[in-house]
């Protein structure tokens, strides 16, 4: 059988050190399951904000390098679609860069998460607003165009509740729009306004800081699907994250999928966090984001079912440890616990590892 087709794309700053991280778990968890897959790493480094700074010589250079780095990536995706790849592991990169290839290829960033009993899906509009657009520099300002559209409001209003009736049995009980609608004369509301009959569900359109107020009030409705534009979910996505998923930004990764014509639905998986350029090259950067990111893949794109949960053991095990990188509050390298989860991931069970360090014989058997 042909080996599935992952592809990969790097960044600066700290990309370089985790490209190799995701590789190395994702073919141990491969290996693990008696199946392999083909990762096609992108031919370009792309810049993180940082490094843009360092190379572009005044605004007009640092405009030039964003776009080519848009248009490679673009690119980049548009083929390795076309040659059947599904999933796509991308370290962070420049943001303005980032966001025209979102636009451009109508990408949504998606993110289940839980409340007690309650279940929510935030899907984030990231093909249209201020994040989108491009900037036209005179002297001593910035001028950045940017645009809504119906077509793209739709179509992400349609994946969302498709979305959320393929994670749901009982399907969607709403779905709540966050958006500053109020600066778009009207536009966004006319829009949405005979959603709720075609879709068969109740479309609420809010603006942020009155959902921000029902969440903190009232807790959020069972099976509520909240689209959002950048504006806000950007800032809130980390705020839902802690409050409700009760994850630190540095361990978490999530999806992004791709929804213009001919791009099959790409999921891009991306660490949560940044470019950490400061720890550039230092093997200090936190590598658990990355981790969880190559267990989603072997599992959804891969043949690795149970490849999340043995994954989520592994991390679990090593951190009770102590085995953690600085930003945890721990001392361990990136390397070192990278060595220790894949030790996880191929000891039999009931087998407890030594921490770093320990003589191997001081290791005892039992159940975990």
């Amino acid at each position: 059988m042909t080996a599935p087709l992952i592809a990969l794309a790097v960044g600066r700053g700290t990309g370089p050190e985790l490209a190799p991280v995701f590789e190395r778990v994702l073919h141990r968890i491969t290996g693990l399951h008696g199946t392999r897959v083909e990762v096609v790493r992108s031919p370009r480094l792309y810049h993180s904000y940082v490094s843009l700074r360092a190379e572009a010589a005044g605004t007009g250079e640092f405009a030039r390098l964003t776009e080519q780095d848009a248009a490679h990536y673009e690119r980049f995706c548009r083929e390795q679609a076309a040659a059947g790849v599904r999933a796509v592991f991308r370290t962070a990169i420049n943001a303005q860069s980032l966001y025209l290839v979102r636009q451009r290829l109508t990408a949504v960033k998606v993110e289940p998460l839980t409340a007690g009993s309650a279940r929510m899906l935030l899907v984030r509009d990231q093909a249209q607003g201020f994040y989108t657009g491009e900037n036209r520099h005179t002297s001593g300002t910035v001028v950045r165009t940017m645009e809504f559209s119906r077509s793209v409001t739709d179509q992400v209003l349609r994946y969302a509740v498709d979305r959320a009736r393929a994670l749901w049995p009982d399907g969607p009980s709403r779905v709540v729009m966050a958006y500053k609608y109020h600066l778009l004369d009207g536009a966004l509301d006319d829009w949405t306004g005979g959603m709720s009959d075609e879709l068969g569900i109740a479309v609420d359109l809010f603006q942020p800081d009155t959902v921000n107020r029902n969440l903190i009030t009232h807790g959020p409705e069972d099976r509520t699907v909240l689209v959002a534009g950048n504006e806000w979910a950007d800032i809130m996505h980390v705020v839902l994250l802690d409050r409700y998923g009760a994850e630190r930004q540095e361990n978490r990764c999530t999806e992004n999928v791709h929804l213009a014509a001919g791009l099959h639905e790409l999921v891009e998986y991306q660490t949560v966090h940044g470019s950490a350029d400061d720890l550039a090259g230092r093997d200090l950067v936190n590598p658990v984001a990355t981790i969880r990111a190559a267990a989603r893949v072997a599992e959804r794109h891969a043949g690795c079912p149970g490849a999340e949960a043995a994954a989520e053991a592994a991390l679990a095990a090593v951190q009770a440890r102590g085995v953690r990188t600085p930003d945890l509050g721990g001392e361990a390298r990136t390397t070192e616990v990278v060595d220790a989860v894949l030790a996880e991931l191929a000891a039999p069970a009931g087998t407890r590892l030594p921490a770093p360090g320990t003589a191997p014989g001081s290791a005892t058997a039992g159940a975990r």
